[in-house]
């Protein structure tokens, strides 16, 4: 799996995931906030996004080549 979700993108799919999850555990939503949350979280932790490769989308930096110029 190559990675496709970049920095911000990571970030905030980290934070939401962590959101839903807690909601879910207080109460205030149901178990879909568990599942939801989760696979966000886990989205963001790997770096990879199944629907991201389905759509085309690549919000991950380029990786350099590591040789000069």
């Amino acid at each position: 799996m190559k990675a496709n979700v970049g920095g911000i993108d990571r970030i905030l799919r980290i934070v939401a995931g962590l959101a839903l999850i807690a909601l879910a555990a207080v109460g205030t939503v149901g178990l879909w906030g568990y599942i939801v949350g989760a696979i966000v979280l886990a989205t963001g932790l790997f770096r990879f996004c199944g629907a991201y490769t389905l759509l085309g989308i690549n919000t991950c930096p380029l990786e350099r080549s590591g040789r000069p110029g």
